[in-house]
């Protein structure tokens, strides 16, 4: 499932980001998308690649990794951000939902961290 409003274009010194044509409504479902399952094996091997910056912890202990299908790997990061992830272990799914109003136009962000608004710093400089 993935909203039709959703685009990707240039974000500011960012590469590119996620962003909507149409105003959205805080707690918004915007998109669940399939992920691939890998082993912490697999993530050492990742690690070493570009790859590393686009995959997500897994699993209740965290012992796995997953890439993302759909768009979710594509959202930049925000401390702020004006969404967040679920992880569906079940499922094999990941939905982002906004957390505030999104106005047209805007970029929508996830936190890195996994809770939409966590300080603690990353792995690169972020705002």
């Amino acid at each position: 499932m993935l909203k039709a409003e959703l685009f990707i274009d240039s974000s500011n010194g960012k590469g590119r980001g996620v962003f909507t044509n149409k105003a959205i409504k805080a707690d918004t479902v915007i998109e669940v998308a399939p992920v691939i399952v890998m082993s912490a094996a697999d993530r050492l091997l990742l690690d070493k690649t570009l790859l590393h910056d686009y995959i997500f912890e897994w699993g209740k202990m965290k012992d796995q990794c997953c890439m993302a299908l759909g768009l979710v790997s594509m959202y930049n990061h925000s401390y702020k951000s004006n969404c967040e992830y679920i992880m569906d272990y079940e499922t094999e799914t990941i939905a982002v939902q906004t957390v505030r109003k999104i106005r047209q136009g805007e970029e929508l962000t996830i936190n890195y961290n996994g809770d939409w608004n966590d300080p603690a710093k990353l792995w690169f400089e972020a705002d």
